[in-house]
């Protein structure tokens, strides 16, 4: 074992239960290390119709239909890869830093082993997962899809994926993240790693799609070099226990751009703490964080932060929360400039719709419930692109649900 690995073995092992930062801290010790043994899955149109309707409702096309490639992770087993499209690399991780000694130098570098427990636990089980390369000036034809799925009871699932897109080329992702039906228990820890190489484009857009019983801890950096594009898009609609995720991204060349969106529902018994962090470390960076977030029922905590640490950064962070019956929202922005000639601004806006917005609609001709649901899918509608029809109905019926539920 090279130095480096022992290096960074004792420092997960030392961080073996380190809590993190935020969110419940969940017991490790009560879930079985998911299985890295399985059939491979050849086509996925031949999985039972239970399991595609599954993957449809995260975005994932089964035929895989306007799609450059697919892959999957059942539990800790990648089940699933397919090409089609030969400016793209999909393949393992494990099998990319087989493939490419250069790898070493980006795995675990933006994630650190010893951040929390749960990116030791991903180390130590030497975790899996996906690897996708756009060679440099080359362009993905349509999105890679990806999925990342826990298929057995109170099972962890470690993941571990890297994201290289070449200088000026330009990559476009979604990946689902859910359980099979009748999984109503386990942990998902999905570690990604991200280099937006010059003048790139990455968009990247990430649907979660749980059940009652199940943590997740999502642990991400993305490294953004001069003239980078970072563009992410992530969704929580359904029921889940315990969602915790704070990804960063580091504007590391000049003139680099990032913008994030999240949209999120809280169900009763639901624990959302989401966020995220730009960093501007290069002059004239750009960053633009959003939050919509509402409740019926459940907690969130929505969290944005910035911080600019060169001259000419600018950054925006709208954070607005919509109560819809029980629950609770807390928003906390954070700006922190530690230089001058930077501008950050911030909108942060937590309670329940305004009556007179209804009133206005109702006089109009809709009823109250119509309305309502015109207000919320306007509050949540963030414009995120690539997503099938079915999801979009999926989400459409969510809304209205949660709408017409209020």
């Amino acid at each position: 074992m090279q130095t480096d690995d022992v290096n960074l073995k004792k420092r997960a092992e030392s961080a073996a239960s380190k809590k993190a930062a935020f969110g419940e801290d969940f017991e490790l010790e009560k879930y079985e290390e998911g299985s890295k043994l399985s059939k491979p899955i050849e086509n996925l149109q031949t999985l039972d119709e239970d399991s595609k309707k599954t993957l449809l409702q995260v975005g994932v096309v089964p035929s895989e239909e306007g799609r450059s490639g697919s892959f999957l992770v059942v539990d800790n087993t990648v089940s699933h890869s397919s090409l089609k499209d030969k400016n793209v690399e999909l393949m393992s991780t494990h099998k990319a830093l087989e493939k490419y000694e250069w790898l070493k130098d980006y795995s675990w570098k933006l994630v650190q082993v010893d951040a929390d427990k749960y990116t030791a636990k991903a180390y130590l089980e030497d975790a899996d997962g996906y690897f996708v390369r756009v060679p440099a000036g080359k362009k993905s034809a349509m999105p890679v899809q990806t999925c990342l799925m826990l298929g057995s009871k109170k099972v962890s699932q470690t993941v571990h994926n890297i994201i290289v897109v070449e200088e000026e080329a330009s990559l476009d992702i979604i990946t689902g993240c859910t359980s099979k039906k009748g999984v109503e228990e386990g942990l998902h820890l999905g570690i990604t790693e991200m280099y937006v190489k010059k003048g790139a484009t990455l968009n990247f857009t990430m649907i979660h799609n749980w059940a009652e019983q199940i943590g997740v801890r999502p642990r991400t950096v993305v490294h953004v070099e001069e003239g980078g594009t970072y563009i992410s898009n992530y969704i929580c609609l359904k029921p889940v226990r315990s969602v915790q995720a704070y990804p960063t991204v580091k504007l590391e060349g000049k003139g680099a751009v990032t913008r994030l969106s999240t949209i999120a529902i809280a169900h009763p018994g639901s624990e959302l703490d989401l966020g995220s962090r730009a960093i501007f470390n290069a002059p004239e960076t750009r960053a633009e964080l959003i939050s919509r977030t509402i409740t019926i029922g459940g907690r969130i905590i929505a969290r944005g932060e910035m911080i600019a640490n060169a001259k000419g950064a600018k950054g925006h962070l709208e954070c607005k929360g919509l109560v819809l019956g029980k629950g609770s929202q807390l928003a906390i922005p954070i700006l922190e400039a530690n230089i001058d000639d930077v501008e950050l601004t911030h909108e942060a806006a937590v309670g329940k719709i305004a009556k007179d917005q209804v009133e206005y609609l109702m006089a109009r001709g809709l009823t109250e419930e119509e309305a309502v649901g015109m207000i919320v899918r306007g509050f949540l509608d963030v414009g995120i692109r690539g997503i099938p029809d079915e999801l979009r109905n999926e989400i459409e019926n969510t809304i209205t649900q949660t709408a017409f539920g209020s």
